[in-house]
């Protein structure tokens, strides 16, 4: 389980390696180009019901950890849909839920 931390919390955000990765080529990617957007998510079960968001920009720290020191397979069509919901009016939303498991076994390495 890794860890996204945004601004100057020393709180991090647990996210599943292999959706934080997908995430942190589509933040890096969006925010490079100076393009602010909103990433959203239901809180997991054994966190307080309810759901979180963050206004991502270029100016606020933002750290990626993975538990894991090998890169994540990461798939070019969960890339493609988080990148066509980031640029849309209602931002990227996840559910964290769906990555317990590994990405299904048709990925394809990509250099990190």
């Amino acid at each position: 389980m890794g860890c996204l931390y945004y601004g100057d919390s020393d709180r991090g955000i647990e996210i599943p390696d292999a959706l934080l990765a997908h995430l942190k080529v589509v933040i890096t990617t969006k925010l490079r180009r100076r393009e602010s957007f909103t990433l959203s998510w239901r809180h997991d079960v054994a966190d307080p019901h309810g759901r979180s968001a963050l206004w991502l920009q270029e100016s606020i720290p933002l750290r990626f950890v993975f538990s894991s020191e090998v890169p994540e397979t990461l798939l070019p069509a969960v890339l493609q849909e988080f990148s066509r919901l980031a640029n849309s009016t209602g931002g990227l939303t996840i559910d964290l839920n769906d990555w317990v498991q590994e990405p299904a076994p048709t990925a394809v390495p990509t250099a990190a």
